[in-house]
């Protein structure tokens, strides 16, 4: 397989699932009213805060309205770019006071490390914001893997079941869709990349639901890369 650039996805690809699910999310669930009522008022909450308020209607003050369909937002697994951004801000605290230290497979680290020692540039495409992203592999359990990616997307690039969100990836990377590689272990995502002429790969993990139209890996050794 020859590529040009890898991009990967997170939960469930270069991650354990679970440690989204059952750490991170219950960790930004329970602090989220706290959280919007003490910064109601700063300018880096506000814009996520006004996109709340055209979809739904919601006060852009309304503390506890907003944190409350939030929360509603993270038990539905909804993938909404403020909520993503304001999960990221607070994340950022956990990860700071090191309440917890991220997730990633040892197969994943030493294959990133070996792709970017090669020269491939590596991108993160995830629906968890950018700024979650950074501190994600800036505060992992192997270490600070913050240095081996390229760049990251996130939702502000596109639902990643969209295949124009491919297209727009690659034309901001530069890479023609042909030499760029997605991994990820959602069949859907996949679909979207392979309808924007990327080669994909599945990476299945323990509970992954395996595909048919793409080639399958247990983990990123198998990628041939």
């Amino acid at each position: 397989m020859t590529v040009k650039a890898i991009v990967t996805d997170v939960e469930g690809t270069t991650s354990d699932i679970d440690f989204v699910h059952k750490v991170l999310f219950p960790y930004s669930r329970e602090r989220i009213p706290a959280f919007i009522a003490e910064h109601i008022g700063d300018p880096a909450l506000a814009p996520y805060l006004s996109m709340v308020s055209a979809e739904t209607g919601l006060a852009v003050d309304d503390a506890e309205g907003i944190a409350d369909l939030m929360q509603h937002w993270i038990d539905e697994d909804l993938k909404h770019t403020a909520l993503k951004a304001v999960q990221g801000m607070i994340w950022r605290d956990g990860f700071e006071q090191e309440v917890f230290k991220a997730h990633v497979y040892p197969d994943a680290v030493h294959h990133l490390r070996r792709w970017h020692a090669a020269g491939i540039p590596l991108y993160v495409y995830s629906s968890g914001s950018v700024a979650a992203q950074q501190l994600y592999f800036t505060h992992s359990a192997a270490g600070d893997l913050s240095a081996l990616f390229s760049g990251h997307y996130d939702t502000t690039s596109g639902g990643k079941r969209e295949a124009q969100s491919y297209q727009k990836i690659a034309a901001d990377i530069g890479v023609a869709p042909a030499d760029l590689l997605f991994l990820s272990d959602i069949e859907a995502e996949l679909d979207a990349a392979s309808q924007a002429g990327w080669q994909t790969v599945q990476v299945v993990r323990e509970g992954t639901l395996a595909s048919e139209r793409h080639r399958q890996v247990t983990d990123f050794g198998g990628v041939g890369v």
